[in-house]
């Protein structure tokens, strides 16, 4: 099963390699970015290029595509050797790059421009270096772009704030029927975990870091075992249409990540429906994406530029507007514009900001407090049990393993054939102002 899998996902990466630009044009004079779709500010684009161009004198063409899984990304990088020169994966996948020798460092030295990745909040330096070792830091290679939480967003005339104090809401018969779950296995490993082990929780024999990242065979038993009892009470295993359904009212309860449940809170406002979002008490995951420059690169010095350019607070924050995300730049000003007035209570996010950060009132879907954070951890990489827990997830989905593999080829087959007009149609797409679905995990 395991190579089979391989064998597909590794025949996507090679049929799909072509070349993105002309054979004369020299390749220092182009930037291949490869990024999650509608996960960059409108215009961003055009004017890194002409800050390049102000800063070297050079012109740069950006050669942009996009992803919507981790996995495929990396099987182009790793198996497919694509020259890609800057990519945004998800913490698990930096982490598995970055073992797998599969980065190279960022050049931080600009002649005529401040390093703007300086910015980033000590807290997110603190988390993406836990990454990598002390001898050899993941912040050499990686630059935090956009972070969050996964939590539980849910509809306030028909759940109460009480009842969402708890991963326990999601196995209460009570809302069977009423339940979206993300479609992404790390997140519902960390959830069955945390609630499994509650009490020990509560009487501190074990930490939420220990428990997420737990892959024992016992562990995984239990987490089997948990979502099983779930999976009657789920409506459905959502990767876009979770927002909607919240939005008319037909799900009460979304388990969700905090940049969605911020589209969705805003959305469902604009039809009088109102939605909360909450982590509950036992903890929840915190997932960080990054960008990074991987071994194959050919322009490791516009790709060093681009990183750069990205961790400038203007350029952050219409980032941030963009995709409802939180960009991992602790700038005063950044602060000053996520401040909102309307709020009835504050949030300490001090770890964040520095002590301006204390008693502000930020949206706790963009920046929850210390003592949620403090009860919440990162998911590792599961390394060589990625398998194991994938088999766990479809299991529980009720997936037929057999039918996934026929339906996967038939997958690469029509992506093959449309792999040209998906780039075209790419640079319209962005434009729209609509949250596309995003598989992280």
């Amino acid at each position: 099963m395991k190579r089979l899998y391989q064998f597909i996902v590794c025949l996507w990466a090679c049929l799909t390699m072509a070349s993105c630009y002309n054979a004369d044009e020299s390749r220092q004079n182009i930037l291949k970015v490869y990024n999650w779709a509608d996960y960059i500010g409108e215009g961003v684009l055009e004017d890194f290029q002409q800050y390049y161009k102000e800063q070297t004198g050079e012109d740069i063409r950006i050669v942009y595509q996009t992803f919507d899984i981790n996995e495929i990304m990396l099987t182009k990088i790793e198996k497919g050797h694509e020259d890609f020169d800057v990519v945004c994966p998800s913490e698990y996948i930096i982490e598995r790059m970055l073992h797998k020798g599969l980065l190279l460092p960022i050049d931080t030295t600009f002649a005529h421009s401040p390093n703007y990745m300086k910015g980033i909040s000590p807290y997110i330096l603190r988390q993406i270096n836990k990454l990598g070792t002390a001898e050899n830091p993941a912040s050499r290679y990686a630059v935090c772009y956009m972070w969050g939480t996964a939590g539980l967003l849910y509809n306030t005339q028909y759940v109460t704030a009480e009842d969402m104090k708890t991963w326990g809401c999601l196995w209460n018969k009570r809302f069977a029927g009423r339940i979206l779950m993300k479609d992404a296995y790390r997140d519902a490993y960390g959830t069955a975990m945390l609630y499994a082990y509650r009490k020990q929780l509560a009487d501190s024999t074990v930490t939420v870091p220990e428990l997420m990242n737990d892959y024992s065979p016992a562990a995984m038993d239990t987490v089997e075992k948990y979502l099983k009892l779930l999976k009657p009470n789920v409506a459905g295993w959502e990767a876009d249409f979770g927002k909607e359904m919240m939005t008319k009212g037909k799900a009460w309860i979304n388990m969700t990540w905090s940049g969605d449940a911020q589209w969705a809170i805003e959305e469902a406002e604009q039809v009088g429906v109102d939605l909360s979002y909450s982590i509950p008490e036992e903890g929840s995951n915190i997932w960080y994406d990054g960008w990074v420059i991987p071994k194959y690169a050919k322009n490791v010095k516009a790709a060093s530029y681009f990183i750069n350019f990205l961790c400038r607070p203007d350029i952050a924050l219409r980032n941030m507007e963009e995709n409802g995300y939180v960009s991992a730049i602790a700038a005063p000003e950044i602060m000053e514009a996520c401040i909102d007035t309307t709020l009835t209570e504050t949030v300490d996010a001090s770890y964040f900001f520095g002590p301006e950060g204390r008693d502000v009132k930020l949206r706790n879907t963009q920046y929850p407090d210390i003592s949620v954070v403090n009860r919440c951890s990162m998911i590792r990489d599961f390394g060589d049990k990625t398998v194991n827990v994938l088999e766990i997830w479809s299991r529980i989905k009720g997936d037929n393993l057999n039918s996934g593999i026929v339906i996967l080829i038939l997958v690469v087959v029509a992506g093959l054939s449309g792999w040209q007009i998906h780039r075209r149609i790419q640079a319209y797409k962005r434009k729209r102002k609509q949250h596309r679905k995003r598989r992280r995990r």
